[in-house]
């Protein structure tokens, strides 16, 4: 599942990348991509340990 969210935040990096070099870029296609961007990352993000988690115990 990890891999395929990796995949998608590359994709959705391209597209905005893509989409800001045309000559007219549309703002809703970068305010979705970011969204969907963040939203990725928060879950890639979640399934990271704390540094602060051994301390605690």
């Amino acid at each position: 599942m990890k891999n395929i969210y990796i995949i998608l935040m590359i994709l959705i990096a391209i597209a905005l990348f893509w989409n800001q070099n045309t000559v007219k870029p549309s703002l809703w296609i970068k305010i979705t991509g970011i969204v969907l961007f963040f939203l990725g990352m928060m879950r890639l993000s979640a399934k990271t340990p704390s540094k602060n988690q051994d301390n605690e115990e």
